[in-house]
């Protein structure tokens, strides 16, 4: 969800994914983290079909040594989203 205007970002399965990792940076900043603190992060989808398209952006995200990962398929999620993402981040 956009933080902005309340609503999914626009661009399908990209432009939601871009929207999570966004939205999580901005969480992480505000505690002093960055994604290089992340050390597990699960990413759930309504369509197993979207992995790739949401791999492609998550592979940018992180450098060596990257964070655990676990993905699941779900039914459905708030708003109609098609995928969420979750992280753990500790300070070093």
């Amino acid at each position: 969800m956009d933080s902005t205007t309340k609503k999914l970002a626009d661009g399908g399965i990209t432009g939601q994914t871009k929207q999570c990792f966004a939205n999580l940076a901005n969480v992480l900043a505000a505690a002093g983290l960055t994604t290089d603190n992340v050390v597990k992060v699960t990413v759930f989808l309504t369509d197993m079909a979207n992995f790739p398209a949401m791999n492609d952006i998550y592979k940018d995200q992180f450098t060596a040594p990257y964070p655990a990962r676990s993905t699941v398929g779900v039914k459905e999620l708030p708003l109609g989203a098609l995928v969420e993402i979750e992280m753990i981040a500790t300070r070093k």
